[in-house]
Parts: C-alpha cells; structure tokens; sequence
C-alpha cells in the first residue's frame, strides 16, 4: 500500500489556488501564485551569496532572468524552468525553490521567465528554454561555472521545458551532466480531455481532483499552451513520444503519489532507463503536485525535495 496523504499536506490543499478552471483566467491564475508566494514575505528566504538580475537571449529576444549562486570559484552551472502550466509561473513564485537548488547543489542557477501562454503559444516556451540553454551554457565563465558541469531542471511544466531541453541540447552536441526533472508534464497527447489517451495513466483518474492540480486544470492549461491539438504529439511538448531517448544525460524524476502527473512522469522515468539512461526516480510517496514548494510546511515535502536535489547534486558533481 502506498503511502497515506501527508496530514499536513492535506490541511495545506484547501487553501492553494488553480483549482477551478471553470472560473480562472492566465491573470487570474498568474495573480494567485504570485499571491502565494507574497504570502510568505514575512518568512525570510533562504540565504544564497549572490542574487542578480540578468538577461539572456531567448526564442525571439531577450527575456529576463535570475542568477543566484552560493560561494565562489568554479563550480556547475543549472538553467532552471519554472512551473505554472506554462501560462501562470514567473521568477518571484520560484524564487525560493532556486534559492533552495543553489544552496544545496552548490551550483550557479540561472532561473528564465519565458514567454507564457496565451499570449505566446507553443513551440513559444520551449524556444525560449532551448535558447536560453545555449545562451547560458555559452557564458559559463562568465557565471563562475564550468562547462563540463551543466545541467538542466525544472519543476511541471518547467520539467517539460527541462526534459525537451535536454534532447535538443543532445541533438545540438551540448553535452549535458544531469538533468532533474521535478513531476513533469511528458506526454500532453489528448490535452487531457481523451478518455483513451488518459486511461494510459491510471493516476489521471485516481487523482483527477482533490489533491491540488486536477486533470480539468491540466486540460485548461494544455488548451492555453497549444493553439493546434494536433501539436501534442510534438516531441518539443510531449518529451515521452520523441523518436530516441538514448544519449541523454543521467536524470532525477521525481513524481507525487497524488498527482494525476505521477504516471507520466514514471513512464518516462521507465522510458529513459530503456534508452540507456542512468535514472533515479522518487516516488513522492504521501505528497501532491508543487510539494517542493510546500517544504516550510511539511517535513515530509521538505525531506523529499531534499533528497531529489542531492542526488541532481552527485550527478553534476560527477561531471561528463
């Protein structure tokens, strides 16, 4: 038996936003996460050496960022994707979570605002990552990092964003050392409204709704990010349907036990180690969706996330 809901977790839920696609708008949902995070400016957040705002280069121009990094001398570099169903996240609802990656991995982390659904629509957000990638990994020494370090990561649909990133990066010759992937979105094919595509993942009716996200937001964003249905089955949205796998670099996965992601996430987890791929996957047993948001809260959610970033911590330590 799996697990039983982490109770902490569990009070936590009635309390988070984006969980009524009927009534929210891409402002809406933009203005409940940036929401969220405000509430927390009371608790100081973690303590990193370095903050700064900065700017790369994107799909069609410059797009902000934030580099944050602890100590000094050379040490791995990570792009990092937020998450917010491509259409609702930003730096300020993810700045603890890179805070967090900084501190504990010990590498430079260059966090990108992409361009968002609607108003830019897919291949729009993966564009921007890939680019950005490039742009970041080709002033390594710039940041302080070394480029036999780098790596990718990013949290739900940041982790689209990181898992299709590392295919084009391996199709462009970029090696990679690690990529970390935080309950991502990898097969969007059906936009979550065919009952055939989403009777292949089981846990997109276990956890349809109740558990934070539900399988009608995950539809609401799909619908947001593809102007064509038809673009679903685009490697560059849907990770789990590219032609190879093999060549990647070594992956963290982390799924939710109460997440109607969790399955995806674990085939392609599953997906990866059949290319060849060295992969740890963590099962998130007892969490939802967003948990490493969630760690000044839950112990459980903090543990878990923690364990995640060390063992993305060893990979890029290992190097290429």
């Amino acid at each position: 038996m799996p697990a039983p809901l982490d109770p902490v977790i569990a009070e936590i839920i009635p309390k988070l936003p984006l969980r009524d696609p009927t009534t929210m708008t891409p402002q809406s949902a933009r203005d409940a996460l940036r929401a969220l995070a405000a509430a927390r400016a009371a608790v100081p957040p973690p303590p990193v050496d370095i903050v700064k705002d900065i700017q790369v280069k994107g799909g069609a121009g410059p797009l902000a960022a934030r580099l944050y990094r602890t100590g000094s001398g050379s040490a791995p570099t990570v792009v990092f994707f937020h998450g917010g169903g491509w259409v609702a996240g930003d730096l300020e609802t993810h700045d603890r979570q890179a805070r967090l990656l900084a501190i504990e991995t010990g590498a430079v982390i260059v966090s990108i605002d992409y361009r968002r659904p609607p108003e830019t629509r897919f291949p729009g957000a993966f564009e921007d990552a890939f680019a950005a990638a490039r742009d970041v990994f080709s002033r390594v020494a710039e940041f302080g990092g070394d480029a036999k370090r780098l790596g990718v990561a990013g949290d739900s649909a940041g982790g689209n964003l990181a898992a299709t990133t590392a295919i084009a990066c391996r199709d462009a010759g970029i090696r990679l050392a690690a990529q970390m992937l935080v309950y991502p979105v990898t097969d969007v094919a059906g936009s979550y409204a065919d009952a055939r595509e989403n009777a292949r993942f089981p846990s997109r009716s276990e956890n349809a709704e109740g558990y934070f996200l539900s399988r009608a937001v995950m539809e609401w964003f799909a619908g947001h990010y593809l102007a064509d249905p038809g673009h679903a089955a685009d490697w560059r949205v849907s990770p789990l349907r590219a032609a190879s796998l093999a060549g990647l670099p070594p992956a963290i996965v982390t799924t939710a036990w109460f997440d109607p992601l969790r399955d995806e996430g674990a085939a392609y987890a599953r997906a990866l180690e059949a290319a060849g791929v060295p992969v740890r996957h963590h099962e998130g047993a007892g969490l939802i969706h967003g948990y490493f948001g969630l760690g000044e809260a839950s112990e459980v959610a903090r543990a878990e996330a923690q364990r995640g970033r060390a063992d993305f911590k060893a990979l890029l330590a290992r190097g290429i």
